[in-house]
């Protein structure tokens, strides 16, 4: 496995967010289908044609194992993913999904242990006839995606690392653990975070 891809496992979508920057996080309406799972992985793109997910099916054929497949659809509502397509991402070792779009079924990819990140959920389904793009630069949510970036996606959202930024975007988000760490230490044994992080009011 790529080593930056086990550190970024080692982390949250929060901390990477603050680490890079506040940058390269995909607009909140990309909400996870699922509660309490944290994935990171290379990203391999895809852009939609509106309503149809073919380009989505061919990406499935270009990921390796342990990649995020990450799908533009504009915002549009339908069930560009559903659990057919989690089966075929799962057998090739397809760590997630995320799509400025909606998703179907759910329940049954709930039950397989396929993340999800959408920005809906629609039983409307999708065609397959425009082949759209794959592996090319997209816009999801706000944030552009070039293939490889890297991803991690939790509770709290999707955040994108430009592949030349992360080894840094990494070392921040490590000393930024460890100093939190420090923080919630003193704040047990009685110290306030209006001293510990000097805000307006501070006895320090």
């Amino acid at each position: 496995m790529d080593t930056y891809v086990e550190r970024l496992q080692e982390l949250d979508a929060a901390t990477v967010h603050e680490a890079a920057g506040r940058t390269g996080h995909l607009a909140p309406s990309v909400r996870p289908i699922q509660q309490g799972v944290v994935v990171a992985g290379r990203a391999v793109t895809a852009e939609c044609h509106p309503g149809d997910n073919l380009a989505i099916h061919r990406a499935i054929l270009e990921a390796e194992p342990g990649d995020v497949l990450v799908a533009a659809a504009r915002g549009h509502i339908a069930g560009y993913w559903g659990e057919i397509m989690a089966v075929a991402a799962q057998v090739r070792g397809i760590t997630a999904l995320v799509i400025d779009g909606g998703c179907r079924d759910v329940a049954a990819i709930r039950g397989r242990g396929f993340p999800v990140w959408s920005t809906g959920i629609s039983v409307h389904g999708c065609v397959k006839l425009t082949a759209g793009q794959i592996q090319v630069p997209v816009v999801a949510a706000g944030v552009v995606v070039n293939p490889g970036d890297y991803v991690i996606a939790d509770d709290d959202g999707v955040v994108v690392v430009e592949h030349a930024r992360i080894a840094e975007v990494l070392d921040v988000a490590d000393a930024r653990t460890e100093k939190e760490s420090e923080i919630m230490r003193r704040l047990a044994e009685g110290e306030t975070t209006i001293d510990l992080m000097h805000m307006p009011g501070s006895r320090a």
